[in-house]
């Protein structure tokens, strides 16, 4: 598995959040999944460890995959 952390800046906060995936999984992909994220949908949830947050996408100005760690068991 591999743990990738996604950092969104909105006009006036920063979010990070960290998403698993398989290990044949690259930052592509999951810039690609965030991309149809916010296209589908006026509002999403980012989980993390300061509590879960309702993000406007009209907000998000930038979003960065900042580190790419692969997990082993």
């Amino acid at each position: 598995m591999k743990k990738f952390t996604v950092c969104y800046t909105l006009d006036n906060d920063i979010i990070t959040e960290k998403m698993i995936k398989e290990l044949d999984a690259k930052k592509e992909d999951i810039e690609q999944e965030v991309v149809e994220k916010m296209d589908r949908n006026k509002y999403f949830i980012v989980k993390n460890d300061q509590g879960n947050y309702l993000i406007n996408t009209n907000l998000v100005r930038y979003v960065r995959i900042m580190d790419e760690k692969i997990l082993v068991k």
